[in-house]
């Protein structure tokens, strides 16, 4: 089975980021001009399908051919690399979460735009502990879990509703390619980690979800980010991208022979069956009308999720060793900016979705 290997993880190299800006930098100028021809990067999670979707059924080419663009959206199998090439340039989209948006390009200096907000994960995230139910149990155990990843940002978290911090535990450093091996050794015993290596997990003895992405509901985000610069200046390149991910949105959300066939399809690319993808949707709140993504990047609450993720990739050092506090990078959302109002590089820009959701596209 395919699953998103290293996926979802916050760069703690930013130096890695920082070297593939300087090599951006030569194509600003390009990159800031009208054009007609753009390259989007996914990975494979259950949320960012529907781009591959948009590709092999010829979607994507019929909504760009209407604004008389080319886009090509290409897979790349390492997500953590398809963010670092499109940071560097080489991509003029990409899908991320929101805090790789934030600790990855935005960091780096590349001025990115949420463009869609696709999904959040709905317990598609767990912490899982052998021999015990309570979370406070957790305390003294050793966690295994991708370093610096939105694993690391859950386990924070948790530990906050119960008062804790990580100075109550210790965290191993473990490969998602590793995990679920991990999970069957005796001497391991708390764990986080996300779908569909959480479902394996959960299916081994004695084994209990204590806390997962459903109780920090809106925090971590699925999106398709792209310059900000490139789309100012082609907005074409936005309108064509919300045209076609909403009109995939509306198949897979279809319940005849139609929306089982595109799920099927989206099942079998990602390397499982339909009842696996579907297990995997019950778990992730996907946004397919346009209307509610908008409503989602007008709630105040998502400012307030930027300040804590702000907070955590300070805390670990993702945001830079020139980064004086939380506030380095600015944030704008649509109800104001978090952080430095001066240097806002990334941005939540409901625009192009409320074009979608107004039938404006």
């Amino acid at each position: 089975m395919v699953h998103r290997f290293v996926p979802r993880l916050s760069h703690f190299a930013a130096l890695l980021a920082l070297l593939g800006v300087l090599v951006g930098y030569a194509g600003d100028s390009f990159a800031a001009e009208e054009k007609k021809k753009f390259r989007l990067a996914w990975t494979i999670y259950v949320g960012w399908m529907p781009w591959d979707y948009a590709a092999s059924s010829g979607i994507m080419k019929k909504w760009a051919d209407k604004y008389g663009i080319e886009v090509e959206i290409v897979q790349v199998n390492d997500y953590v690399e398809s963010i670092n090439q499109y940071t560097a340039g080489a991509f003029d989209g990409c899908v991320m979460t929101n805090m790789d948006a934030l600790t990855i390009p935005a960091a780096g200096g590349v001025d990115s735009t949420g463009l869609i907000i696709g999904s959040f994960s709905n317990g598609n995230d767990g912490l899982v502990m052998k021999g015990s139910g309570d979370l406070a149990a957790v305390k003294g155990r050793k966690v295994n879990l991708v370093e610096l990843s939105v694993s690391h940002y859950l386990l924070a978290r948790a530990l906050e509703s119960i008062g804790a911090t990580e100075r109550d535990l210790t965290v191993v450093n473990t490969s998602d390619a590793d995990i679920v091996a991990a999970a069957s050794a005796p001497d391991v015993n708390a764990l986080v980690t996300w779908n569909p290596q959480l479902s394996e997990i959960l299916k081994m003895p004695d084994t209990h979800r204590v806390f997962d992405s459903s109780r920090i509901p809106g925090e971590i985000i699925d999106l398709m980010v792209v310059n900000t610069e490139t789309l100012k200046a082609n907005p074409a390149l936005g309108k064509a991208m919300a045209g076609a991910w909403y009109e995939v949105m509306a198949l897979m959300a279809r319940t005849d022979a139609e929306g089982v066939a595109v799920r099927t399809a989206l099942a079998e690319a990602s390397g499982t069956n339909l009842a696996g993808y579907d297990d995997q949707l019950k778990t992730t709140r996907l946004f397919d009308k346009p209307a509610d993504a908008v409503a989602f990047a007008h709630d105040s609450a998502l400012g307030e999720t930027m300040r804590k993720v702000a907070d955590f990739s300070f805390k670990h050092g993702l945001l830079g060793e020139g980064a004086p506090d939380a506030d380095f990078v600015g944030v704008e959302t649509a109800g104001g900016v978090i952080g430095n109002s001066a240097s806002i590089k990334l941005r939540f820009d409901p625009a192009y979705m409320a074009m979608a959701a107004e039938g404006k596209l």
